[in-house]
């Protein structure tokens, strides 16, 4: 094939928030699959949290992405040549192609998408590893009982809503937070949340905490941690005696920024007296579960029960514009590319 390929590899590692001096833009030959692989034209791309600690060298559950690598990510995108007896040229697949145009990859790590997904990038946000994320942290390590009060916060980014219609589905109380007052309208208007506050409309987790006390009379029995900072901070004494809190992530605090006054004595003597639950997981530890997920929440998506929402940006050169904003709260739904 004489067309050439695209990819954006980390030109260099951030120090605080990422700039666009950190990522590059390159052109390069398509790659020819070899034995086992096919060649995938992407056509979403996903944009998510977790690739902001890759760009550290740092140690964490992945490898760092090196300096002059491709940026790592999932995908989904059309076959265009095969090499494997499962797939076939114009089946649409999901996988982790990174930041690039195309890609050869074996294609025993590709998910074979369903025919009838529409749109495809719904295998990256409601019904791919945000979706999933929601509603394995919620039912495994949330436990939620009808009746309980949960708190999720970014409520209208796609673990937070996922987490928050499941909720609400099973009978809790469903309080949000999000950056802005859209956010929260939407929350509580697309999404059914009960009520949802705007974190920025607050200048300490005090006030926040003020808020949420008036909002959550009677405490909070769910936490579901992906965000840390100030909302960490008014949430924790609010939880109530065996409380839980799922946590999957703290943007707040991936940059390096330390804007709160959270302290382990205080956090673990808060954890103690009132026997919280605190759970971390690793989605990607946990996929023998994804199939249950699907067959249980792909109908409610289906229907219209679980709503969800996208923002998407257009061309790859855009992803990292589109990236540093997720980070900080740009984004209205799950963050994708379109790729042309």
């Amino acid at each position: 094939m004489t067309e050439q390929m695209q990819r954006i590899v980390l030109a260099s590692r951030p120090n605080g928030a990422p700039t666009p001096e950190n990522f590059r833009l390159e052109s390069l030959d398509i790659p020819t699959p070899g034995k086992g692989e096919v060649l995938v034209k992407a056509e979403y791309m996903s944009l998510d949290p977790y690739m902001r600690g890759r760009m550290d060298d740092a140690k964490s559950y992945a490898a760092p992405v090196a300096v002059g690598a491709q940026m790592e990510g999932g995908a989904v995108g059309e076959v265009l040549i095969s090499n494997h007896p499962d797939l076939t040229p114009g089946d649409k697949v999901l996988g982790m192609f990174g930041w690039a145009s195309h890609a050869a990859v074996p294609g025993d790590e590709l998910q074979k998408l369903d025919a009838s997904l529409t749109p495809t990038s719904l295998a990256l946000g409601a019904l791919g590893m945000p979706g999933f994320t929601g509603w394995h942290g919620l039912t495994v390590h949330g436990r939620p009982k009808a009746g309980e009060t949960l708190v999720v916060a970014a409520a209208t980014g796609p673990v937070g809503s996922m987490v928050g219609q499941l909720a609400k589905a099973a009978g809790l109380r469903v309080v949000g937070i999000a950056g802005g007052g859209e956010k929260c309208a939407l929350a509580t208007r697309t999404f059914g949340f009960d009520a949802c506050l705007d974190h920025r409309a607050y200048d300490t987790a005090q006030e926040l905490q003020a808020a949420l006390t008036e909002i959550c009379p009677d405490g909070i029995d769910i936490y579901f941690e992906n965000v840390g900072g100030k909302v960490l901070e008014a949430v924790l004494p609010l939880m109530n005696r065996f409380g839980r809190i799922p946590l999957c992530g703290m943007i707040a605090w991936y940059d390096g920024a330390a804007d709160t006054q959270l302290s382990g004595p205080g956090i673990w003597r808060t954890v103690l007296v009132k026997h919280l639950s605190i759970n971390g997981f690793i989605i990607a530890n946990h996929f023998d579960q994804y199939p249950a997920f699907l067959q249980e929440v792909g109908p409610m998506v289906a229907s219209g029960q679980v709503k969800f929402m996208e923002d998407v940006a257009e061309g790859l050169e855009n992803a990292p514009t589109a990236f540093m904003s997720m980070l900080k709260g740009g984004n209205t739904g799950k963050q994708v590319v379109k790729l042309a």
